[in-house]
């Protein structure tokens, strides 16, 4: 068991797989994991639905790829089941592709963990649920004491401080996120979006469905074309500003 996850945080989780086979060895180990208590199975996207109304289950172990409703399709449509955010599920994408982790992450998915599942790699998975959890949706009063100021990240045998301050732009890896500092980077496991909605959004501003800057290192913002902007950095190379970002940004210079 990881440090990560304590026995006394245990999730209410629903395994969703349309292979009878892929559910019983998810099952098998999930039932080693003293942070997690099954409540169902569902074997199409569907059913799951159904049962994520009834049950509102903590977590969601959600196959990707099924007949009728696949798994973005039932992520998507998990906020219309459960409107409440606060109650809505943490969803791990468990599948055996690995083409779709760029939309997985874009419905804010925990993780994405491919098939055949090692139960040390589920664990980190449940890790960032219960981290996700734990932070919990902070009222506005509280939200200048919610906002990340430093990361640890592994470094050989070690882990090292890295300030929020000393971080200029974040990029999207997968299910990891680059850290860029002066001199170097640094990988952290964690998506994009889930790190985006900690940091502080008077310095940090996401430009693109891949990259974070931080608000400072803007020098201006070009127009290069039939609608498409880039994000200046001084003497590096421009950065382009996604269409879905772009409104966002320009009110950052008024616009």
């Amino acid at each position: 068991m990881t440090e990560a996850v304590g026995k006394e945080q245990v999730l209410s989780t629903l395994i969703v797989d349309d292979e009878p086979l892929a559910v019983e060895r998810m099952q098998v180990i999930c039932s080693r994991l003293d942070c997690l208590r099954i409540v169902g199975t569902a074997g199409d996207g569907a059913a799951a639905l159904r049962m994520i109304d009834a049950l509102r289950p903590e977590l969601v172990l959600l196959d990707m790829t099924m007949p009728e409703a696949d798994g973005l399709s039932v992520a998507r449509r998990i906020a219309e089941v459960v409107p409440d955010a606060a109650e809505r599920p943490a969803v791990v994408f468990v599948t055996a592709h690995d083409s779709f982790a760029v939309e997985a992450f874009d419905l804010d998915a925990v993780d994405y963990v491919l098939k055949p599942v090692a139960q040390d790699r589920l664990e980190r998975a449940i890790a960032r649920a219960v981290a996700r959890r734990g932070s919990g949706p902070a009222q506005d009063g509280e939200r200048k004491q919610a906002w990340i100021s430093e990361f640890w990240v592994p470094h050989r045998s070690e882990l090292l401080r890295v300030g929020a301050d000393e971080v200029h732009r974040i990029d999207a890896e997968r299910d990891y996120v680059r850290l860029h500092v002066p001199g170097g980077s640094h990988l952290l496991l964690e998506t994009i979006t889930s790190l985006e909605q900690r940091l502080d959004p008077d310095k940090f501003i996401r430009v693109h469905r891949s990259t974070i800057l931080r608000r400072d290192t803007i020098t201006g913002l070009r127009h290069d074309g039939l609608g498409v902007w880039s994000a200046e950095l001084g003497e590096k190379e421009p950065v382009r500003i996604g269409r879905t970002f772009l409104k966002s940004v320009k009110a950052m210079a008024g616009r």
